[in-house]
C-alpha cells in the first residue's frame, strides 16, 4: 500500500510540474534559436544575391566604382564577422552583427539608387529578376526579425516573471537575457519634410 501511495504522490508530483511551467524555459529558448537561424539563413540569402547583383550593374554602370566597391566591402564584412556561440547574449557581439548587416543594407540601397540612372539596366532581365530577388529577401528578413524579436520577448519575460523565474533559477542557471534587434537613433527621428 505504501508503495502504491508512493508511486501516486510520485505521479501527481510529475503531473503538477509538467503543469505549471517547468519546461516553458527550454522551450522558449529552443523557439529563439530556430528564429535565430532563419534570420540568419535570410541574411545569407541575401548575402549570396549581392555577387550576382554587383556584376550585373557593373556591366551597365561601371563609373560607379564607388559604390560597386562600398557594396563588395560590406558583403565582406558580413562573410568576415565571426558570431561567438552566445551572441543572442553577448549585446556588442549582436550590435556588430547588427551593424555590419545595416552597413550592407545602406550599400545595397545606394546600389539599387544608382541603377535607376541607367534606363538600359533598369529594363534588363537579369537586373529585374535579382532586384526582385532581393526585394524579396529584404522582405523575408523582416518577417525573420519580427518572429525572432516575438521568440526572445516571450523567452526573456518567462525567464523575468513568477514563476519562470524560479524555475530559471532552479534548474536552469545557464538561462540569460536574449538580445534582440533595434533600429538606430537616426531612423527614430521624425522626418523634415521641405517644400
Amino acid at each position: 500500500m505504501a508503495r502504491a501511495l508512493r508511486t501516486l504522490l510520485l505521479l501527481s508530483a510529475a503531473a503538477l510540474l509538467a503543469g505549471c511551467g517547468v519546461n516553458n524555459v527550454p522551450t522558449y529558448d529552443e523557439q529563439v534559436k530556430a528564429a535565430w537561424s532563419e534570420v540568419l539563413n535570410q541574411y545569407q540569402r541575401r548575402t549570396d544575391l549581392v555577387p550576382n547583383l554587383i556584376a550585373t550593374v557593373k556591366g551597365y554602370a561601371a563609373q560607379e566604382e564607388k559604390v560597386l566597391t562600398e557594396v563588395t566591402e560590406a558583403r565582406a564584412s558580413v562573410g568576415r564577422l565571426q558570431l561567438p556561440a552566445d551572441v543572442l547574449s553577448n549585446p556588442e557581439a549582436f550590435k556588430q552583427f547588427q551593424a555590419s548587416q545595416q552597413a550592407l543594407s545602406g550599400a545595397l540601397s545606394r546600389l539599387l539608387a544608382v541603377a535607376e540612372a541607367y534606363p538600359d539596366l533598369k529594363s534588363n532581365e537579369n537586373f529585374l529578376a535579382l532586384q526582385s530577388q532581393l526585394e524579396g529577401t529584404e522582405n523575408r528578413i523582416a518577417i525573420a526579425r519580427r518572429d525572432h524579436i516575438a521568440a526572445v520577448q516571450l523567452y526573456n519575460t518567462e525567464l523575468r516573471t513568477f514563476p519562470g523565474r524560479w524555475w530559471a533559477g532552479m534548474l536552469y542557471p545557464d538561462a540569460k537575457v536574449r538580445e534582440t534587434f533595434t533600429i538606430e537613433e537616426q531612423a527614430q527621428a521624425v522626418p523634415k519634410v521641405g517644400f
